[in-house]
Parts: C-alpha cells; structure tokens; sequence
C-alpha cells in the first residue's frame, strides 16, 4: 500500500490535530523523504521535519521524538478523512537549532558545488556551441537570437504543464503574483537590448573586461536589496576572479586601446546592460526567497520562474523589435525576407544552403545546450545566491578561451592561447577558492544571510 504524507499539528492539551493533505506525488518533494521513509527526522532545507506513522483508524500516530529510543502513540483528529493504518504524516515543522550538525551544512555544500560544476560544464558548452552555431548561420546571428527566444517561451511552457499535470506544480504556486515576472522579462529585455547596442561598437576583446561589472552590480544590489554582508575574504575573492577574468582573456590584445577608440558612452551603456542582468538575477532570487515564505506547500518550482520570465522578455523584444533588427543591420522593413531567408539556411534546404554546413545540427545543438544552461543556473541560484551563480558562469570564460584552441570542426584554424593564461587561470582559482573559504570562528549560517523585507 502506498503511503500518504498529511501534516498534522499537536495542540498543548487534547488530540492532535491535521491541517493539510499532501497528494501522494507530493510525498518525497514536499515532504524531504523518499516514498519509503516511515518516521523519524530529517531536514528540509533549514526546518527539521518529524515525521510518524499512522496506527490505525482512530487509533493514533507512532511517533519517535528527537533523543527517545521508545516510540509512543499520540491521538489525532482529523474531519477530511480518516487516516489509515501505515501512512506517513508530517507531524510538525521546527528551525533546526544547529542541532542537525556540519553534516547537513556539508551536504548543501555539496548540492551546491555539484550544481555549480554542473553549471560550468554547460557554460563552456554554451559558449563554444554559439560560436560553431553561428558557422552556417554567419549571416543570420538575428535569426538565431530569436530561434533561441521562441524556442525557450515553448519549451518552458510545455515543462511547465507536464510538472503541473505531475502535481509538481501547484496552483499556490501559478497565483503567486505575476509583476515580479513582468519586471525579470523588462529587464532581460533591457539588458539584452543595450547589450546589443553597445556590442555593435566594441571590440571583442573589450567586452569581458567590462563584463566583470556584473560581478560588482550583483555584490552591490544583493547587499541593498536582500541585505547580504559579505565577509571580507568573499569581497577579495570576487575581486580576484575578476582579475584573473581579465588577464585570461585580454593578455596581448589591444582591449584598452579599444576602449579609448570608441569612447566612454559605449563602454558606460556596456556597464548598464550588465546592470540590467544583475539586477535580473538578484530580482530573481529575492522571488524565491519571498515564495518561501509565502507558499504553504514546498518551495517554488524553477520553471515558474523561466517560464513567467522568458514569456515577457520574448513581449518586450518583440515591441523593441524595430530597434533591436536595426542593431544588427537589418532594415525593420526586410525583416521578413531576412527571417525567412534564415530559416531556409536553417533548415539546409532551397537555392540558399550554400554555405549553411552544420545546420540544422549545430544551431539546434546551442539552443538545447543554451536552454540547459540557463536551467542550472537558475537551479544554482535557488540553492545558493546570484553571487555564487554568477562566480560559476565567470569560471567558464578561461575554460572556453582554453577549448577554441583545440581543433574544433567548422571553426578552421585554432587560435592560440593568450599570453597570461596561466597566470590570469591561477589567479581566478584562487579567487574562488578565497570566497569559498569560511573562517573556523565563523558560524557559517550567519554569513551572508539575506533579510526580505
């Protein structure tokens, strides 16, 4: 017989009595345990959970406390429907009190470092898939974006319904209210928007020197907006990641002449756009943070979020349309012929796939990789912080710069690695290794503990 999980409450004086009925789906989410755990406790998230069995009909619950050998029978109440004999029930939920131990700090460090390699692994992925993509579609990369736009609003939205028919998602979670959703799509938008803008103007080695700004915007608007303090081997950390970011990717190029050529407002709009996503990422996190505290049931599912989100930002780039095709030297009024034109050599086929080798396969193989990449680090995100995110998507950038050396298909000649590689790789490692560092005296629940208003 399949157990159910119910959540009961115990009164000061009198029989306990049930709050709750979790669908059998629900148990080993919702409930932190597999389908086969009977009773005891265990940890959810920071709340210890105790969980009993149930005698029998009328009869109680068996429960084993915290610190007691004997199991004991509680009576219950409860006027839904009768409870029967071997289902499981959440008797109450508890702060932990530190009494789980560094076992259970070290297993979320785990979670999070798995996640993290996770996330690194697709980066490079990511990055070394657009530019094989962009091979056969050398003179599409507009169609790409917005292949890679409609692509994620479908994808997302069909995950979605297949986790809500699963009882996954729930309909606590699809009412929760949509203008945070409706501000992530404007500001992916936005920074997707100037981003463009100002990558038409810079130089390519220009750019991830500026983008270590959104490393800087994310330190600042976790600390305004979710009251994080960071200790001071993480700000350290993070400044020699950034460093050794730069010094990866810049050595022996012309990047400050560049900046100098085109002038301070290009490289300002740069730093703005990675404002936009930093404040993308934070406003994202604070969604989560919020939701836990107002979902009865569980935590919010990840694809609410990607799913709200994208189907925005894909809103607001369609009324920045007009600009956005302008940016990449399509005329608004030869935007049809063009998409259509990009999606013949998409599909390899017609007068047009001279040229187009690698597709299908390659821009589809950069959709799917992107598409997971995003996923997990918005996984990372939930489970750690943007800052920790953002760190994991940095690491990538030396690890890609290092794979175009290696003789990829389609890409021709491989390049050569910069001149401060090595130096600019060690000094980014022990950047994470700084921030990853927690002082022995330091209890490590009190760091960089966010506080929502």
């Amino acid at each position: 017989m399949s157990a159910s999980c119910r959540r009961l409450t115990s009164g000061v004086a009198g029989p306990m009595v049930a709050r709750q009925v979790l669908r059998t789906g629900e148990i080993s989410r919702l409930c932190g345990v597999g389908m086969n755990k009977r009773k005891g406790v265990v940890l959810r998230g920071r709340r210890l959970v105790v969980l009993a069995e149930a005698v029998g009909r009328g009869e109680g619950v068996r429960l084993r406390s915290e610190g007691e050998d004997e199991e004991r029978v509680e009576k219950w109440s409860y006027a839904a429907e009768d409870l029967r004999r071997g289902d499981l029930v959440v008797v109450e939920e508890k702060e932990d009190g530190g009494r789980c131990g560094g076992g259970c700090d070290g297993d979320r460090r785990m979670k999070v470092v798995v996640a993290a390699a996770f996330t690194v692994v697709l980066g490079v992925g990511n990055r070394v898939l657009y530019k094989l993509a962009l091979v056969p579609l050398k003179h599409y990369p507009f169609f790409l974006a917005q292949l890679a736009t409609v692509g994620y609003v479908l994808v997302y939205f069909s995950i979605l319904s297949l986790r809500y028919n699963a009882g996954i998602v729930t309909d606590e979670m699809l009412s929760l209210p949509k203008t945070p959703y409706v501000a992530v799509g404007l500001l992916e938008a936005l920074g997707a928007a100037t981003g463009m803008a100002a990558g038409a103007i810079l130089s390519g080695a220009s750019i991830p020197i500026l983008s270590q700004s959104f490393l800087v915007w994310q330190l600042l608007l976790s600390a305004i907006f979710l009251g994080r303090r960071y200790r001071v081997n993480q700000l350290l950390g993070c400044f020699l990641v950034a460093v050794g970011v730069i010094i990866t990717v810049a050595s022996g190029s012309s990047a400050g002449v560049s900046l100098k050529e085109v002038g301070i407002f290009w490289s300002l709009l740069m730093i703005i756009s990675f404002l936009f996503q930093a404040a993308d990422t934070v406003l994202k996190e604070r969604i989560f943070l919020k939701a836990a505290e107002q979902l009865k049931r569980g935590s919010l599912d990840l694809f609410v979020v990607n799913t709200y989100g994208s189907a925005f930002q894909a809103l607001f780039l369609c009324l920045l349309l007009p600009f956005l095709s302008k940016l990449w030297g399509v005329p608004f009024s030869q935007l049809p012929n063009y998409l259509k034109d990009g999606a013949a050599c998409f599909l390899n086929i017609g007068s047009l796939s001279s040229g187009c080798d690698g597709a299908p396969l390659l821009p589809l193989l950069f959709v799917v990789v992107n598409m997971g990449f995003n996923i997990s680090l918005l996984h990372l995100l939930k489970i750690s912080s943007a800052v920790v995110s953002c760190l994991a998507s940095t690491f990538s950038v030396p690890i890609s710069v290092y794979m175009f050396t290696l003789p990829l298909p389609y890409l021709g000649v491989a390049s050569s690695l910069p001149p401060g590689f090595v130096t600019g790789a060690v000094i980014l490692l022990m950047g994470l290794l700084i921030y990853a560092w927690t002082p022995t005296t330091m209890d490590p629940s009190s760091s960089s503990s966010p506080s929502i208003p």
